[in-house]
């Protein structure tokens, strides 16, 4: 997946400036799903703009620098339209710490222990800012199509950290388990 597609749905829900995107969406609504920097957002934009999927109006600003405000065209939407529809392949995972885990027979315990810690608190922390997300729940007959989506989303993320926690806590007890045995038979 690209974040041309991502920025494509952004835009097709509203239009949006580049700060918008990088502020309101990429660093909060869609933090747990997508990542992108500030850099990355306005080179996407301008290689959209170049394609025909999105139009930038500039607003004068008398007080502050200008806004471009950026709308996705038809084309863009045929292409983001065609993209929905296309499965996509699975993913290529990198997990720093399960690799790290994979060389670490040479570390002690403690020192692994140290580590699944803090990517305990780390996992502790992206599940509290999913929580913190404010949307209806499944069964809500008010909430919009959009919303029942979002949600869907946010609970499969959601599911996946506690799973993630759920198993650093396993984890986190082998190695502790691990060091009390080996302190008794000294």
């Amino acid at each position: 997946m690209s974040l041309t597609y991502v920025i494509l749905g952004l835009l097709q829900q509203q239009e949006r400036t580049g700060y918008d995107l990088k502020t309101q969406c990429f660093d909060d609504c869609i933090a747990h799903l997508w990542q992108a920097d500030q850099a990355q957002i306005y080179r996407t934009l301008d290689k959209l703009e170049d394609n025909g999927w999105i139009t930038c109006r500039v607003e004068i600003q008398h007080d502050r620098p200008n806004r471009k405000v950026y709308q996705i065209t038809e084309a863009g939407s045929k292409a983001l339209n065609q993209w929905l529809k296309t499965h996509q392949p699975l993913p290529i995972l990198r997990e720093p710490l399960l690799v790290q885990l994979y060389f670490a027979a040479q570390l002690p315990n403690e020192a692994i222990i140290s580590l699944l810690e803090q990517e305990l608190e780390a996992r502790f922390q992206k599940l509290a800012e999913c929580e913190a997300h404010d949307l209806p729940a499944l069964n809500d007959l008010e909430a919009s199509r959009e919303q029942k989506m979002q949600r869907l989303v946010l609970e499969l993320v959601k599911q996946r950290e506690q799973t993630y926690l759920d198993w650093l806590h396993g984890a986190i007890a082998t190695f502790q388990n691990q060091s009390e045995s080996i302190s008794k038979s000294e």
